[in-house]
């Protein structure tokens, strides 16, 4: 028993630290994170913090952001441009304060990147038309349900309610 709860924080840290950015950096707007339009064009149509993590590649902090705990049906679409990418059906509570998908919707409307920032190797999920940050996809998902976790900033999505 004390070993399981030893196992459970663990891995619950390990998330918490892989899903946030040091220090509160952000990475610069670069021409390939905003593949559809200028970083300029961006800041007129996204809040502060949707920009910040979409096109700076923020991070919210854990357990204080709109998702993580959200309960209810329906799905979860671009921030910037309102296409569906995850869906109630596949989110799962992982610990990590962040809301985590087992999978998206669609997975031709996502795209798994490198992401070196850091002084870290991750893999970071990116809204595959416009280029933006989304979150990351770690292997420590359910293993019943493929063993991924998309950990995704709520900032980077509006929850449709079904």
């Amino acid at each position: 028993m004390k070993k399981s709860i030893l196992a459970i924080l663990i891995v619950s840290i390990f998330g918490i630290i892989s899903c946030q950015n040091i220090s509160g950096q952000t990475k610069k707007p670069s021409a390939s994170r905003t593949k559809s339009k200028p970083a300029a064009e961006w800041k007129k149509v996204l809040t502060p913090n949707q920009y910040h993590i979409m096109v700076e590649s923020g991070t919210e902090t854990p357990y204080k952001n709109d998702y993580y705990d959200n309960h209810q049906k329906g799905v979860y679409v671009s921030a910037a441009t309102g296409d569906v990418l995850f869906s109630s059906a596949d989110k799962f509570d992982s610990g990590t304060g962040w809301p985590s998908f087992v999978k998206a919707v669609d997975a031709g409307k996502v795209e798994v990147v490198t992401d070196n920032s850091y002084g870290m190797s991750r893999d970071e999920v990116i809204e595959k038309s416009t280029g933006l940050h989304l979150g990351h996809v770690f292997d420590d998902g359910p293993a019943d349900r493929g063993g991924k976790r998309f950990c995704m900033n709520s900032g980077a999505l509006k929850f449709v309610k079904k």
